[in-house]
């Protein structure tokens, strides 16, 4: 199995433990475009509780690669993200948690 399956398989195992039900082929999609982040332990996981962390999600990822407008509602797809995989949880990684933010902001489309 290469990293990238490997990496794919911790994804899909934890989506199970949060009770997430996961599109592999999107997850796969999302997991490609995020490049070679996926192999470093900073990177590959999204901090919460960094507000600045957050921001960048946001203009990063919502705005510029999904397309969406700014605005309140994009705090709120975050948030919601980081309810789903669990407050508490450290292993929000970051193709998880992207996966989520485009399921419910409904642009599947983009990938």
């Amino acid at each position: 199995m290469s990293k990238f399956d490997d990496a794919i398989a911790t994804y899909m195992g934890e989506a199970k433990k949060q009770g997430l039900s996961v599109d592999q082929d999107l997850l796969v999609k999302i997991t490609k475009g995020l490049g070679p982040s996926i192999y470093n332990a900073d990177s590959s996981k999204v901090s919460s509780s960094d507000p600045q962390e957050l921001e960048r999600v946001k203009k990063n990822f919502l705005i510029k690669k999904l397309g969406l407008a700014d605005g309140p509602q994009l705090d709120t797809l975050i948030q919601g993200a980081v309810k789903q995989i669990g407050s508490s949880n450290t292993n929000k990684y970051r193709a998880l948690f992207y996966y989520l933010l485009v399921k419910d902001a409904g642009k599947e489309s983009a990938y």
